[in-house]
């Protein structure tokens, strides 16, 4: 696994913040927030283009490639993998971004608006802009010759590339993927849009405050930035070259709400056929699951849409724990699964749930239903965790993961 995201810039330090229960949200720095509602984000820290890449690198790609090869790099490293000794025609790449390269996109657009008329774009304004060209770019690094594509499902992205790797190596279509997802949205254009959306939170006085899930006050998600990557592979073609093996995906639902361009449905029909299908598929039943890893962006309707989803499919249950950790990291959209999915093989590594953190009223529909860790992080046995993840057009993804 490899992780660049707010609360870290590698697997151990992420780990460590979420454990911890650290906030990764502070006043932007990219640009000026000054006439903006929202003025605070999650932001990466120390991350310096410079210390990964040369100048002629930084031309061609976009941040949000940038942080997809960093994060794959310390996967890479992480398993152990000498792809001299691998059938590189049987490895492939599934990665993900909801936006792709937004930045340079808003920077080459208002260069363009802002001058005489006359196009002068950086021949790599195509390709730095393109949500695909992170996948390729992995690819050519390791010379990787597999399946190659990048899924696009909104903010379920990540996790509905980590449901196509588990297919693809089941289908004997592949022997390793090399899977995840990036994002780099920290950007006027973007934090400018979903605020008029009425997405964001306007907590500008206390931004490591602001993402609070399931609590009764909270007002909206908090951007986040950074990339999530993981190495899935075949278990016997894994164990063959004694790599590391942290847990096993077992299922994978994909479903659609089929109800609002980017509301959830008010009873969570998307959620509930989507979490089922992948409990379905890992032949288990609901009252297996141990934690829940929740899409909790801390928006008035998702959280509860979600809540009453997983009421329905597992009933009040207090030993079912359930949190939302973008509360610590914020909401790094097309991200999201894969630092999430981190999150979830690391607490079964460790047999501990992390909390939420900043909630302190939670919806009082559901403040009895379930076990929510508040604040700090809690040790427990567990064999079943699930990471949720849903999309603007009512995309559903569901993760299911099982401790070796």
């Amino acid at each position: 696994m490899g992780a660049l995201t707010p609360l870290g810039n590698n697997v151990e330090s992420f780990w460590n913040g979420v454990e911890a229960g650290k906030s990764g949200a502070a006043p932007i720095t990219k640009f000026d927030t000054e006439k903006f509602k929202t003025r605070f984000a999650c932001e990466l820290k120390g991350f310096d283009s410079k210390e990964h890449f040369d100048v002629k690198e930084i031309r061609k790609y976009d941040l949000f490639s940038q942080y997809a090869l960093v994060a794959v790099d310390e996967a890479v490293k992480d398993a152990g993998i000498d792809f001299e000794g691998l059938n590189r025609d049987r490895i492939g790449v599934i990665w993900g971004s909801g936006n792709g390269g937004i930045q340079t996109f808003q920077d080459q657009m208002t260069e363009f608006c802002s001058g005489d008329g006359t196009p002068r774009f950086t021949p790599f304004f195509i390709p730095r802009i393109l949500v695909d060209i992170a996948s390729g770019i992995i690819s050519i690094k390791y010379g990787l010759r597999g399946i190659n594509f990048c899924p696009v499902s909104a903010c379920a992205t990540s996790n509905t590339a980590l449901i196509e790797a588990f297919n693809y190596i089941r289908w004997n279509k592949a022997d390793m993927v090399v899977s995840g997802g990036s994002e780099a949205a920290i950007t006027g254009s973007a934090i400018g849009g979903f605020s008029s959306a009425k997405a964001l939170s306007t907590m500008n006085e206390e931004p490591e405050k602001a993402s609070r899930p399931f609590d009764v006050t909270r007002d909206g998600f908090v951007m986040g930035e950074g990339a999530g990557a993981l190495i899935i592979e075949e278990y016997e073609h894994a164990v063959k070259r004694g790599a590391k093996i942290y847990c096993e995906i077992v299922g994978g639902g994909m479903a659609a709400d089929a109800y609002h361009l980017t509301g959830t449905h008010p009873e969570g029909d998307g959620a509930v056929l989507g979490m089922n299908l992948a409990i379905e598929e890992a032949g288990i039943t609901p009252d297996q699951i141990d934690y829940v890893n929740m899409h909790a962006t801390s928006t008035p309707q998702g959280d509860v849409s979600e809540l009453i989803a997983v009421k329905r499919l597992f009933g009040p249950r207090q030993s079912l724990s359930i949190s939302g950790t973008k509360s610590m990291t914020g909401h790094l959209l097309g991200a999201a699964g894969a630092i999430e999915a981190i999150i979830c093989v690391k607490a079964l590594e460790k047999q501990i749930v992390p909390p939420t953190i900043n909630t302190t009223e939670i919806e009082p529909d559901f403040a009895g239903d379930f076990h929510f860790p508040l604040g700090k992080s809690e040790p427990k046995a567990m064999t079943y965790v699930m990471s949720n993840t849903f999309g603007f057009g009512g995309h559903i993804a569901s993760v299911l993961f099982k401790k070796i």
